[in-house]
C-alpha cells in the first residue's frame, strides 16, 4: 500500500470502532446537570394549555408548574427559568403586573422554592415585555421609543420583588444600556446579596423567537431591533460582555444558542464565569416539525444539538427539552 503522509500508520477511525470506544474519547460530554428548564405559568386558568408551535410545552397552572419542577430535580436537572404570563386585562404601559408582589410570576416563584426548595436553582425571567400592552420589553416615550433610563428604574423593582419571592438567580432579558448594574445594586441594597443575576449579554433580535411570544401571550407589535442586538455583529457582543462583568453580572448568556455557535464560542473564550446558551422556542419547533414529519430521526437530532451547543462553550443550556433529555442521560449512565 501506497504510504500517504503518516497513512497507513496513522488511522484516527481507530478511536471510532465501537460505542465504547466512542464515549471513552468523547471531548465534549452532556449531563443532566448542564440543562436548564424554561416554563410559563399562566394566570387564571385551570389547567395546561398547550403551546401549538411548540409540541409538548404548554402554559403551566401553579400546580402542574409545580409538578414539573419536582421532575425536573428527579431527572438531575440543575435550574428552572420561569416566565409570567398575566390576564389581558392586567397589561399596562409599565408592566406593572411584573412588580405586584402578587403577580403571577412571583406567586410562581413562591410555589416552587415551597415546593422544591434548593434542590433546583430557581430563576426568574426579569424583563416587562409579558406585562406591558405594547409588548416590548420597557416602557415607552413620548414619541414610542423604549426609554432606556426610565427601564432600569423599573427594572430594580422587579429585581426586588422577584428575589422576595424567593428566586435564586434573576435574569435580565431586555437588553437595556446598564441594566446589571442598576439592578445588582437593587439586590444588593434590599439584602439580597446572594441572588445572581445571568445577564442576557449577547441577545439578538432573531426570527427564530415567533413561538415564544405565542408562550407569553405577546401583545408586541413592531420589533425589537433598537435594544437587541444586529445578527450582522459579532464584536458588538464582546463589548456587550465586557459591560456586563464590569456591572458585576455573575453568569453570561448567549441567545439565541443555534444560529450564533460562533458568538458562544468568542464568549466562552474570553471569560472565567459561568457561560449559558437558551436554545430558544424556534430550535425547539424546527426539530419538532421535522421530525413529526418524518424527516429527521427527533432523539438523535435534539442530542446532537444540544451537545454542538456545549461543545461551542456552554457549561449551562436552557432548553425546552430539559427534563426530558435529562431522563434520557440518566438511563445511559444506569447502563454504564
Amino acid at each position: 500500500m501506497t504510504a500517504y503522509g503518516n497513512f497507513p500508520g496513522s488511522r484516527p477511525r481507530r478511536l471510532r470502532t465501537t460505542p465504547a470506544m466512542r464515549r471513552m474519547v468523547a471531548e465534549t460530554r452532556l449531563d443532566p446537570a448542564n440543562l436548564i428548564l424554561p416554563a410559563f405559568v399562566r394566570e387564571g386558568i385551570d389547567a395546561p394549555v398547550a403551546i401549538s408551535a411548540m409540541p409538548g410545552v404548554h402554559q403551566h397552572t401553579l400546580d402542574t408548574l409545580r409538578k414539573a419542577a419536582v421532575e425536573a430535580v428527579t431527572a438531575g436537572v440543575s435550574g428552572i427559568m420561569l416566565f409570567g404570563v398575566p390576564e389581558d386585562a392586567k397589561k399596562d404601559a409599565r408592566g406593572t403586573a411584573g412588580t405586584d408582589p402578587d403577580g403571577i410570576l412571583q406567586v410562581a416563584l413562591r410555589a416552587v422554592r415551597e415546593e422544591v426548595g434548593d434542590d433546583l436553582v430557581v430563576m426568574s425571567d426579569l424583563c416587562l415585555d409579558e406585562y406591558t400592552d405594547h409588548g416590548h420589553c420597557g416602557v415607552l416615550d413620548a414619541d414610542g421609543r423604549v426609554d432606556n433610563d426610565a427601564t432600569l428604574e423599573r427594572y430594580a423593582e422587579m429585581a426586588q420583588v422577584q428575589a422576595d419571592a424567593g428566586a435564586h438567580v434573576v435574569g435580565p432579558s431586555g437588553m437595556m444600556d446598564g441594566q446589571v448594574g442598576v439592578i445588582r445594586d437593587a439586590l444588593d441594597q434590599t439584602g439580597h446579596e446572594d441572588v445572581s443575576v445571568l445577564a442576557y449579554t449577547a441577545k439578538y433580535s432573531s426570527a427564530f423567537y415567533g413561538p415564544f411570544r405565542e408562550a407569553v401571550g405577546s401583545s408586541l407589535s413592531g420589533d425589537r431591533k433598537t435594544y437587541q442586538q444586529d445578527p450582522a455583529n459579532a464584536r458588538e457582543s464582546l463589548r456587550e460582555l465586557a459591560l456586563d462583568l464590569e456591572e458585576g453580572a455573575d453568569m453570561v448568556m448567549v441567545k439565541p444558542a443555534g444560529p450564533y455557535l460562533d458568538i458562544l464560542a468568542r464568549v466562552a473564550d474570553a471569560v472565567d464565569v459561568p457561560v449559558a446558551a437558551y436554545q430558544i422556542s424556534g430550535e425547539y419547533a424546527m426539530i419538532e416539525a421535522a421530525a413529526e414529519k418524518g424527516w429527521i430521526d427527533r432523539d438523535k437530532a435534539i442530542l446532537e444539538s444540544l451537545t454542538g451547543i456545549r461543545r461551542a462553550g456552554a457549561q449551562m443550556i436552557l432548553t425546552y427539552w430539559a427534563t426530558e433529555v435529562a431522563q434520557w442521560l440518566g438511563r445511559d449512565a444506569g447502563r454504564g
